[in-house]
């Protein structure tokens, strides 16, 4: 049976992704649950550990403690799109991705029947040539005053780590969300930081093998604004922040 280092590290992998024990099993393939698996009562079998390696990189020397390098390279972990559709003229269409459909994107990257579901259009434009785009619609107010709640962004699939700027906004699907934000890359480190343009969202690591699919933000579309609206809402939106900060305040 597998030693006491690499039960806890397996555990830790599970927890650190946020997964429950029977949420990792069916991600992993594995009957019921992990729960026999983490208690040393069933073997730790090469197509678990395969699983692991290709869909979060996670080395299986280090798993084994026969390493301290956790993860691969992150430049090695693929975010290309893994679907994209196509419309009658053998065009690549821009599927829309609203709110609602985003909290189940992550669980079906790899389901083409899921994305025929979705509306899809194509734009003759010359910058939507020769490249991956999607649509997706913008929640909540982390990128407040650039994006408001509502908008959509275009984003362009992004081929590798290398093409990412930290002056650029990102589409970024995790393992079990989609945001929007900068990434800052970690030297030395196989981290990533998230950051929002709104200061009262802090921002947080994540590691790159967490990271399925990233979208360059190319351009937005904007809904109901006119030269006075949108300042005003702005204002409105950024008094209420502030109101709320100093409420949180008080309460401390």
């Amino acid at each position: 049976m597998e030693s006491e280092l690499t039960l806890k590290r397996f555990t830790e992998v599970r927890r650190e992704l946020g997964y429950t024990q029977a949420e990792f099993a069916a991600i992993l393939g594995i009957p019921s649950t992990t729960a026999d698996i983490e208690r040393g009562r069933t073997r730790l079998s090469g197509k678990v550990v395969a699983e692991m390696l290709r869909q979060f990189k996670v080395n299986p020397l280090w798993l084994f403690g026969e390493s301290k390098v956790r993860h691969l390279d992150p430049s090695s972990v693929s975010v290309m799109p893994r679907v994209v559709t196509v419309s009658n003229a053998e065009q690549e269409n821009i599927v829309l991705v609203n709110a609602k459909a985003a909290a189940g994107y992550p669980q079906h990257l790899h389901d083409t029947s899921w994305y025929r579901q979705l509306p899809a259009f194509d734009l003759p434009l010359p910058q939507f040539r020769n490249a991956s785009y999607r649509g997706f619609q913008v929640e909540g107010d982390s990128m407040l005053p650039n994006l408001v709640p509502g908008d959509w962004v275009l984003a362009r699939a992004v081929d590798n780590w290398e093409d990412i700027s930290p002056n650029r906004m990102y589409v970024v699907v995790l393992q079990d969300a989609v945001v929007v934000k900068k990434i800052e890359k970690l030297p030395g480190k196989e981290r990533l930081r998230l950051i929002s343009l709104n200061e009262s969202y802090p921002p947080y690591e994540v590691e790159a093998a967490q990271i399925q699919e990233v979208w360059l933000v190319s351009s937005k579309i904007t809904f109901g604004m006119d030269a006075t609206t949108e300042k005003g809402l702005l204002r409105e939106l950024r008094q209420s922040m502030e109101e709320l900060k100093e409420k949180l305040g008080t309460a401390k």
